[in-house]
């Protein structure tokens, strides 16, 4: 009698359960609607009527892209080819900035590298605070300051990957063998000497492969940070872009040029870093 009536009980609380989910969930879409309707309102109703223009956009910069043909888009991209050399170094000199100071980061954070315990937490809150900030609000801090240029990019993108590189490098530190650091302590070597012949061997490989996938992410916010002024192939997107009817040509060249850089680096890092990986494994 008393196993009927906790499996009642049981079948009781589960229900009341996807009762309480159920209504949970009809809320959530209520206040979505309610939201959209006054958002709707707001806007003067023009969602929907822009919905269906969407496409509009879109197809005038591939008719305005076929009409110039395969010669004039590769002659525009290659006028535009200098801006993607320049967000490519704004994202290649962050990336190596960033991937310094998130090493140093890394040793001072990991409690197994023999570091001085109260400098641990405070270094960790460091790495938080600098990963808390995208690199977009950064960059229009500093640009506000230092003026339009690629350098207020450099040290946003720079800034936010030392944080989240610092993070990942203190977990590989963290699973490294203590035996190679044990024994160079216990024959006098120096704490600079037990990390480089103790610790970067073990864990160089999976640096490296963190370090090219985050080159990856920073060649795109790198793109992205000109929309706000920072220069590079975002600046010349957002021109384009502006410029509306007559200037599709341009868009097209542009998107072209940064979908096959990314592409090229996408490809070239994933081959490398299985190279590393697979190289670390045997």
């Amino acid at each position: 009698m008393a196993v009927i009536d906790l499996g009642t009980s049981v079948l009781a609380m589960r229900r009341q359960r996807q009762l309480y989910s159920f209504g949970a969930v009809l809320l959530v879409v209520a206040m979505m609607a309610w939201g959209y309707s006054e958002a709707n309102e707001l806007n003067s109703g023009s969602f929907l009527t822009g919905l269906t223009k969407f496409f509009d956009y879109p197809s005038e910069i591939v008719i305005e892209a076929w009409d110039l043909g395969l010669f004039g888009l590769l002659g525009l991209m290659w006028h535009f080819f200098p801006a993607l050399i320049e967000t490519l170094n704004i994202a290649f000199v962050a990336t190596i900035i960033g991937g310094f100071l998130a090493m140093g980061l890394s040793f001072a954070s990991t409690r197994n590298l023999d570091v001085w315990p109260p400098l641990i937490p405070v270094t960790r809150r460091v790495m938080d605070v600098m990963r808390a900030f995208p690199e977009l609000v950064i960059a229009l801090f500093l640009i506000f300051l230092l003026g339009s240029s690629p350098i207020p990019a450099m040290i946003a993108v720079a800034f936010h990957t030392a944080g989240a590189l610092g993070k990942l490098f203190s977990e590989v530190n963290e699973n490294i063998d203590r035996k190679p650091i044990e024994g160079l302590k216990a024959v006098g070597g120096s704490w600079i000497q037990r990390i480089r012949f103790a610790v970067l061997p073990q864990v160089a490989p999976n640096y490296l492969s963190y370090f090219l996938l985050r080159l990856e992410i920073n060649v795109r916010a790198s793109a992205i940070l000109g929309f706000v002024g920072a220069g590079g192939i975002g600046s010349e997107l957002r021109r384009s872009i502006g410029w509306g009817q007559g200037a599709g040509d341009d868009t097209a060249a542009l998107f072209l040029l940064l979908f096959l850089a990314i592409i090229i680096i996408d490809q070239t890092s994933s081959y490398l870093r299985a190279r590393l990986t697979g190289a670390a494994r045997h």
